[in-house]
């Protein structure tokens, strides 16, 4: 045997041991240490490969030609065993990563849409269908918003201490209050920006009272409309079209009674038909009437601190409070409880994250 038939039997040997390494390599970390190993500049083949120069021409050549098959040969199964392996931890990562979302909710788990949440959303949808836009406002108010610019004098009873939260006051500065209606925010809206305005304001109001229909934080929601033509028959119209839509009763009887409220002249409070039975209360139905909400024509005083003229701009206003439509629609008795966190009275009175209020589908669940 030559020399030469002696080197190749050694690298032929070396191959086949090497390429049992290759297969065995479990993780492309031991793959790697196989390669260097092998094609390294240290490597086994690599050391092999420095005996051909004391070969005779001829047999180098033959040599040469074999050792860069095996060489070739031993890179391609490294390159396909990487492949593998690669593939193989991705897989192994995917299938421990994974988020199966088609599991349903633990039903102890199941999170629900608190009831003045839902009512907020079912007021705007059905307002949005008929045109106005959601503005907002600050929870604290300075006098001007929450009472002046409103035509409340100094003397009227709502701004009394037992009435109103004052805030302590900055030396030389009149106290803050925290807003006690969200007519504030219609003030806000007709200062920003010239007319037609038709917006509503829900949002947080806070007075000085608690039993079992009023608590010292609840929520209203507030409505303006201001262009040049706007009359009462405009607002009779929007307030009916409201009730229908919010109490989902077709043939809702609605009555307008004359009030007083400072901000609007004429005023009126606004009543629904309905049934009471002992402790029943059926909307729509019967010959009896509940109150829902306060109304009437923005006063010409509330026009002009806004800098408009009650010659040429005319309007309606309206109000209401979201909680008790809410305890009204729902059959909730205590409004209290709107604010006690008790989890078994939100899962009894709560809507499902998915119960999103739209004219389309219906606003109840």
């Amino acid at each position: 045997m030559t020399d030469a038939d002696s080197l190749q039997t050694e690298v032929a040997a070396l191959e086949r041991e090497l390429m049992r390494a290759i297969g065995a390599a479990g993780e492309t970390a031991t793959l790697e240490q196989v390669r260097v190993a092998a094609l390294g500049r240290k490597g086994r083949i690599t050391e092999l490969m420095h005996g051909l120069p004391a070969l005779a021409p001829a047999e180098r050549k033959r040599a040469g030609a074999a050792f860069n098959a095996v060489r070739d040969r031993i890179a391609a199964a490294i390159a396909a065993r990487q492949r593998a392996l690669h593939e193989a931890e991705v897989e192994a990562r995917l299938r421990a990563e994974a988020l199966d979302v088609t599991l349903p909710p633990r039903p102890t788990d199941r999170g629900t849409i608190h009831p003045v949440s839902q009512v907020t959303e079912e007021i705007i949808a059905i307002f949005a269908d008929m045109g106005f836009t959601v503005a907002e406002g600050p929870d604290i108010e300075d006098d001007f918003h929450n009472f002046t610019a409103l035509n409340i004098p100094p003397e009227h009873p709502a701004r009394q201490m037992h009435d109103t939260f004052y805030l302590e006051a900055a030396p030389g500065a009149a106290p803050m209050v925290l807003r006690t209606h969200t007519s504030p925010v219609q003030i806000r809206a007709m200062r920003a920006g010239p007319p037609p305005y038709r917006v509503i304001a829900p949002g947080r109001t806070f007075r000085r009272d608690s039993d079992q229909t009023h608590t010292p934080m609840f929520h209203q929601v507030e409505g303006l409309v201001i262009d040049r033509s706007t009359h009462m028959g405009n607002l009779k119209g929007c307030l009916e079209e409201f009730g229908r839509a919010f109490f989902e009763v077709e043939n809702l009887r609605m009555r307008f009674r004359p009030s007083h409220f400072p901000f609007t002249e004429p005023s009126a409070e606004v009543d629904i038909g309905c049934r009471r039975k002992g402790n029943e209360l059926v909307i729509g139905a019967g010959e009896d009437w509940l109150e829902i909400l306060g109304c009437g024509m923005v006063h010409p005083r509330v026009l002009e601190h806004v800098g408009l003229d009650p010659e040429t701009h005319q309007g309606f206003a309206f109000g209401m409070g979201i909680d008790r439509v809410a305890m009204l629609k729902y059959g909730i008795p205590d409004l209290r409880a709107f604010f006690e966190s008790d989890l078994r009275w939100l899962r009894h009175y709560g809507f499902a994250a998915l119960d999103v209020p739209g004219l389309a589908m219906g606003l109840a669940r």
